[in-house]
């Protein structure tokens, strides 16, 4: 940062700590990348981007940074508030466009109702008769309790580790490697794993309850 860079890429606490350190200065910014952008203008971070956007954009002014916001949903709301940061020719790039199919027609979606006391044997029985002996699979909780409880739950019968906020980012990374590789079967996970992760061949994913 020091010497000048071209490309900077970061999380929008990190960006405005050095902001307001003095190690960064924006005034020059020509481009600017919200990735995700519904998570990015979504409650807490928007006012972090708003705060570090402020730094370079200037009401009115021609030579604004040009606006670049990516995302896999757009909520009617996303276009409203992106509308402060875009010119007022702005063009809409939609790569679905009106397919009512949007998930994978190679996907097959099942619903299946158990207590809550039962998951754990319920899930080792969907694993094993879904995913076979070798295949890999996915599973999403709420909380990270629920993540680690179901993870050493004896009723699964296959290797599964955790996955959540509180396990540290060396760790995680650790883990992600050995579910890449095979080294366990089955990562059980909060929504830290929902996004931006690239894990091939995985055969199942279980939602232990409707996504929020």
């Amino acid at each position: 940062l020091r010497s000048g860079i071209d490309i900077l890429v970061g999380t929008p606490g990190r960006i405005k700590d050095h902001i307001q350190n003095s190690k960064l200065e924006l005034s020059s910014v020509k481009h600017v990348v919200l990735d995700e952008v519904d998570h990015m203008l979504d409650m807490g971070f928007a006012e972090q981007v708003e705060e570090i956007l402020g730094f370079a954009y200037k009401k009115g002014s021609e030579n604004n940074p040009q606006t670049l916001l990516f995302s896999a949903t757009c909520p009617r709301w996303v276009y409203d508030v992106a509308k402060k940061y875009m010119k007022d020719e702005y063009e809409q790039i939609d790569l679905i466009g009106k397919k009512t199919q949007r998930t994978a027609t190679t996907v097959e979606h099942l619903a299946i109702q158990c207590r809550s006391s039962q998951r754990a044997g319920v899930l080792g029985d969907i694993i094993q008769v879904y995913s076979g002996s070798r295949g890999r699979t996915i599973v999403f909780c709420e909380t990270k309790k629920e993540a680690n409880e179901l993870a050493m739950n004896a009723s699964l019968k296959q290797d599964a580790q955790s996955l959540h906020g509180d396990i540290p980012q060396q760790q995680r990374e650790v883990t992600l490697k050995g579910f890449r590789t095979g080294v366990f079967e089955v990562l059980i996970a909060t929504n830290v794993a929902a996004r931006g992760l690239d894990i091939p061949e995985v055969d199942l994913v279980v939602q232990c309850s409707p996504p929020k």
